[in-house]
């Protein structure tokens, strides 16, 4: 590669150039029509020293999340349409007697059907004959990816093509073995980068780093939530068996996810790599993570900054399961001198830091990303930068999701070695809870609740009470409308009490600690103009202070961006927001503010106070026990979505009238050191605490009513979710072209529905309440449904709803299927389940105001 002298400016500069994300970010910048980027490496380019110089290069989309397989998917094309991809298949075995792993491997092929793999249940003896190496006798059936495959001849290989292909087009001016040593920033936002070989400022700095983001971010004043990992790679050979064939891989890819670990060969020996079997493993029970900052430089590395030695002793035990299963590994020689501990990169929450940095303008993170999405995760990059959004919804990789917290060290440090433990290995519950990482923030009341037993999950670092032991006298009252879950996977992390804490609420009342909510406070001259650009919702007038306003932030496409509540104030304007979806959603306000100008101040407030919910036929008559003035709540003094000053032991409290129940209520916000008190009194009129459980899963849906990060997603308008108001306002805001596009259809692509389970007895009799993702279908095809945008049907929520007595689930569908009373199927663990279509858009299922409910 020829290599100019080095420039004093550039567009874009991509530091991490030399790996194959550094390489798909650039090639994916050109195809958007960028020029004048320049990227660096401190290594080779492509790379000799990063992850992908080592990387095991095949790819798999059997994931339980759309973006990450909408990535692979994008991936391996792109490798197949480069002519470097062997789509050679994979496959994954459940060994006999692991039905733990069967049933895992049944629920990833329902995740293919659902986000478009096409994955599905093989035979013992279809395994053997794929891939004749594998004990048959020992497996009791598996998963066939025929899209799987490998990167050929490596992802390096890729990465320095599509570097070239930059570079000869005269987009990409690229430097190897050069540092960056610091940032240049000035007012917030980057303006280059120091280097080894000087200065060069740049108006965008995309960080693909890789092992080495963290030491990027430091220099940023910022920190991303990545870990280096060992991860052993083992070879034996000589394996001759594609001698003379020019192949770099034989037969399919095998795992034996069960005993953490996976196998493929490698191809004919006069290949690069050819010649030997390859035997990876992911250490479960104590993960090596390395930080950055030990990472030795090149020329102190025995192997690479990215391989460790390896010691046959850290991986005896799962090598000892792999002969059993493949003997063929015990008849080769080891080759010690090819294996090593390669580095890859684990993260708290199993997804990458993508998106602008949280403090520096134009400084935008590519880190976390395995090469069977690096194609796939550049194009998100470089559309983001350029168009401010990107096609699908990217909630889960944006480094905008990240509190404060979750960037400090000891918790990403004890976040990663959980998801380091189970990268491949046990199969993780869609409720499972971190065990590291927790007690960070604790509503005023959490004393109470551990005393009337509270059984605790997290979010936003708040603990929360799904339900309470102290009520589990209820089910005496309600046991027989709340069905025993006698699979263990639909009872795991769920706790029975639940519904009965459910039924007690719609009948009489309860408080529920709603302390999780994310509060942020938005200040200034201009504070009514920056919430009026960016909501769909009218928030300016007079008329509306003193008014909560439930609205979105739309993107340019008119999509759904986010959900909240403003609260206007004759001073500010307070969003209540979720506590998943708050540090997104003020990042975003801080930039648009920025970018047009607005004099404006915005303030996390979320640990400042605290909300506790009211709600049930009996809230208002609990209510008026414990406040000043008991009339004052009265339906004629108190309307609907209105907010008012009250007092409850003595403490000033704001009462919100609105239910995310049904039932009627209210939000009681306050200052968090008044919560007690506040709490204390409630419960002294004999309410029950309620756990969020009611909250956010079965009331919610009884209720037809959406979750942002869930239902609401930015591949869908907001009439497609059907939270569209009657009238468009007159005030423009972000969004609202397209929004008055989508309003003129004569109908919507698709719409989210609600449906219900009308049988849910598999075939060993037992009753199923599903949680997680399935995929809808049509029964007279048994084929997922497909809308003329091509997004697929699945379920975004699913819950047991005890008033209903019936499995509810929102899922988006075409249109073409959008009538009452349709007849459809979703998938579960492998069996077939008829749903029926409930409702068009939002109609609750249950009444609360005549007890009725639709069934």
């Amino acid at each position: 590669m020829k290599m100019s002298a080095f420039p004093e400016k550039a567009r874009i500069l991509i530091v991490g150039i030399g790996g194959i994300v550094g390489a798909s970010v650039a090639h994916h910048l050109v195809e958007r029509g960028w020029d004048d980027i320049v990227g660096i490496d401190k290594s080779g380019i492509p790379t000799d020293i990063g992850s992908t110089a080592h990387a095991s290069d095949f790819c798999y989309a059997t994931s339980h999340d759309y973006l990450t397989t909408w990535t692979t998917l994008y991936s391996v094309d792109f490798f197949e349409k480069m002519g470097h991809y062997a789509r050679i298949g994979g496959i994954e075995v459940a060994r006999v007697g692991d039905q733990q792993r069967m049933d895992e491997i049944k629920r990833k092929v329902a995740s293919g059907k659902a986000f478009g793999t096409r994955a599905r249940l093989i035979s013992p003896a279809e395994i053997k004959e794929k891939f004749p190496l594998i004990e048959e006798d020992l497996i009791q059936g598996g998963l066939w990816d025929p899209d799987a495959g490998l990167v050929i001849p490596r992802s390096q290989t890729v990465a320095g093509k599509l570097v070239d292909q930059a570079v000869d087009a005269g987009k990409l001016n690229i430097f190897a073995n050069t540092s960056a040593l610091s940032l240049i920033v000035e007012d917030g936002r980057i303006r280059g980068v120091k280097t080894t070989r000087g200065e060069i400022r740049a108006d965008h700095v995309v960080v693909c780093t890789g092992l080495w983001g963290r030491l990027v971010a430091e220099m940023a004043g910022e920190d991303l939530p990545v870990y280096p990992v060992d991860h052993p790679l083992t070879f034996f050979g000589p394996y001759k068996e594609f001698e003379g064939t020019g192949k770099d891989i034989g037969w399919p890819l095998l795992r034996d996810q069960g005993n953490s670990a996976y196998m493929r060969d490698t191809g004919d020996p006069r290949t690069a790599e050819g010649g030997q079997i390859e035997w990876g493993y992911y250490e479960e029970k104590a993960p090596r993570l390395v930080h950055p900052r030990d990472l030795l430089e090149k020329e102190f590395a025995r192997l690479s900054p990215s391989q460790r030695d390896l010691e046959m002793e850290e991986v005896l035990e799962p090598l000892e399961r792999a002969i059993e299963l493949t003997p063929i590994l015990a008849e080769l020689g080891y080759n010690e001198s090819h294996s090593f501990n390669g580095l890859l990169q684990t993260t708290t929450d199993g997804g990458p830091s993508i998106g602008e940095s949280q403090k520096i303008r134009g400084l935008w993170y590519a880190v976390g990303i395995w090469v069977k999405d690096g194609p796939g995760m550049g194009k998100l990059v470089a559309d983001w930068i350029t168009d401010g959004r990107t096609a699908i919804d990217h909630a889960s990789i944006d480094y905008s999701r990240f509190n404060p917290y979750q960037l400090e060290e000891s918790f990403i440090r004890a976040r990663c070695l959980e998801t380091a433990a189970k990268i491949y290995n046990p199969p993780v519950h869609p409720r499972e809870p971190f065990e590291g990482g927790r007690n960070i923030r604790r509503s005023p009341f959490y004393e109470r609740e551990k005393e009337l037993g509270g059984y605790f999950m997290e979010l936003g670092g708040w603990e929360r009470a799904h339900g309470y032991a102290a009520n589990e006298h209820l089910l005496d009252k309600y046991g027989d409308r709340i069905p025993e879950r006698e699979n263990e996977w639909d009872n795991r992390h769920f706790w029975r009490v639940s519904n009965a804490e459910h039924l007690e609420l719609s009948e009489n009342c309860g408080i529920i600690n709603l302390s999780h909510f994310h509060i942020t406070d938005i200040e200034g001259p201009d504070h009514v103009a920056l919430l009026e650009w960016l909501c769909a919702a009218k928030i300016g007038g007079d008329n509306n202070i003193g008014k909560g306003i439930y609205t979105h932030f739309l993107d340019d496409e008119g999509n759904v961006r986010a959900d909240f509540t403003v609260i206007r104030m004759a001073d500010r304007g307070r969003l209540i927001n979720g506590a998943d979806a708050g540090p997104r959603d003020i990042n975003y306000m801080r930039r648009v503010a920025q970018d047009k100008g607005f004099d404006v101040t915005i303030t996390d407030v979320t640990e400042k106070y605290i909300t506790i919910g009211i709600w049930g036929p009996n809230a208002r008559e609990n209510l008026q026990k414990v406040v000043a003035d008991p009339d004052g709540l009265l339906a004629e003094n108190f309307p609907f979505a209105s907010i008012k000053p009250i007092s409850i032991a003595g403490k000033d409290v704001a009462a919100f009238r609105i239910s995310y129940v049904g039932e009627q209520g209210w939000e009681l916000h306050m200052a968090y050191e008044d919560g007690l008190a506040v709490w204390d009194a409630l419960r002294s009129t004999g309410v029950i605490a309620v756990g969020v459980e009611t909250y956010a899963n079965s009331r919610r849906l009884e209720k037809s009513l959406r979750l942002q990060n869930a239902d609401l997603l930015t591949h869908y308008n907001l009439l497609e979710a059907d939270l569209n108001r009657p009238k468009c306002k007159e005030a423009d805001f972000r969004g609202k072209a397209k929004h008055l596009e989508h309003r003129a259809r004569a109908h919507q692509p698709a719409k989210l529905c609600t449906l219900i389970m009308t049988d849910n007895i598999d075939d060993k009799g037992v009753a199923r309440y599903p949680v997680g993702i399935l995929p809808v279908l049509d029964p007279q095809t048994g084929e997922t449904l497909i809308d003329e945008l091509g997004r697929r049907s699945y379920t975004t929520s699913i819950a047991y709803g005890p008033t209903i007595g019936k499995n509810i689930a929102l899922a988006y569908l075409p249109w073409s299927y959008c009538q009452e009373g349709r007849q459809l199927q979703v998938e579960y663990f492998g069996e077939i389940y008829p749903v029926e279509v409930a409702s068009i858009g939002y109609k609750p299922l249950y009444d609360p105001e005549n007890k009725k409910p639709k069934s």
